[in-house]
């Protein structure tokens, strides 16, 4: 037998990257996605995260929160339409929308894009965060911290879930990762899940990002749905591909009613929704791709299926968020990337 060739772009030990400055973000220990750099452009380092945002080659501007692509200008409309509109569709009229994190203001710029929304408030935790984004985020936000029907609270979300008063018709969950030590990971409980359903109207709707898709590290997402399914009676998952994140992500679509369930809406009446209630056409979403990423593949719909473990608040779920400190950072912390 001969021995295989010695092909050029395989590499060992401390090759170079091509010439320039390159952002390397490692999804486990034997796998790295690197975006060259055209410029640096601010940063922000805070109690909670340190953000940096610099403009790449191939995606544009690209925020980076905790070494992890948080979102880029060319395609973050991906992410944040499939966060937002499967609900502001299917639920009959969303007045009232309550988001959980959403810094950049890219998830408030969709749901203000819904003529039927007269009141949105947006809980975050990092006032610095909000003023990066205003101030150097424009693309991303498109003026949405000014409109009068947002209203802006910096606080923890927890503390808001559990003692506001008020309701919604739709609830967003935009939160980074259930990192250890961290701010967010209590809101990935089944203990909080039961507080903000109740904050929920009639016909209410929840949503949540629910971290990677990628079968290579599908783990947390089975988790979160495994759990929301022990407060909500319909949960369904979808998956949306995201260029910058070189990867698919996950999402969960929650409500007490099977007629809310839009993954089954004639595409009609998801048009006609579409038209009527948007004042800017969506760019990602119509009818053809709910229906599209909705329907999961049979080895993600098994793995789901197959988890039993909830999380709760005596037994958390942590996960990493970076691997750029190497491989034993990978080995003690996990496997798993968070948005």
């Amino acid at each position: 037998m001969k021995k295989p060739e010695n092909f050029p772009w395989i590499t060992t030990g401390s090759a170079k990257f091509p010439k320039g400055k390159w952002f390397v973000e490692w999804f486990s220990k034997g796998e790295f996605h690197a975006h060259k750099i055209k410029k640096f452009i601010a940063s922000s380092t805070t109690e909670f995260q340190k953000a940096n945002l610099f403009e790449t080659f191939s995606f544009g501007k690209c925020l980076v929160i905790d070494s992890e692509t948080q979102s880029a200008e060319f395609d973050e409309y991906i992410y944040h339409e499939s966060l937002t509109i499967c609900a502001l569709c299917a639920h009959p009229n969303p007045q009232t929308v309550l988001i959980l994190g959403g810094g950049e203001g890219a998830t408030a710029r969709e749901i203000l894009n819904c003529k039927n929304v007269k009141k949105l408030i947006m809980v975050d935790i990092d006032y610095h965060i909000l003023n990066f984004a205003q101030a150097y985020m424009p693309s991303w936000h498109k003026g949405a911290f000014s409109n009068s029907n947002l209203h802006i609270l910096v606080q923890d979300a927890y503390k808001y879930v559990k003692n506001s008063e008020l309701k919604f018709d739709i609830i967003y969950s935009d939160l980074p990762s259930p990192i250890e030590g961290g701010p967010a990971y209590q809101m990935y409980t089944i203990e909080f899940y039961r507080l903000l359903k109740k904050r929920l109207n009639k016909n209410g709707i929840f949503v949540s990002q629910g971290g990677p898709g990628s079968l290579t590290q599908f783990t947390l997402h089975p988790l979160i749905t495994n759990t929301l399914k022990k407060v909500f009676k319909s949960v369904k998952s979808y998956i949306s591909f995201i260029p910058s994140y070189d990867m698919p992500w996950a999402f969960n679509f929650c409500s007490d009613s099977p007629k809310l369930d839009i993954s089954v809406f004639d595409s009609r009446m998801i048009e006609r929704r579409l038209s009527e209630r948007f004042i800017k056409k969506p760019v990602f979403i119509d009818s053809e791709t709910i229906k599209g990423i909705f329907n999961l593949p049979k080895i993600h719909r098994r793995i789901i299926s197959e988890t039993k473990k909830t999380i709760s608040a005596k037994k958390p779920v942590f996960f990493t968020t970076s691997y750029s400190k190497g491989e034993k950072k990978w080995e003690k912390k996990g496997k798993n990337r968070q948005r």
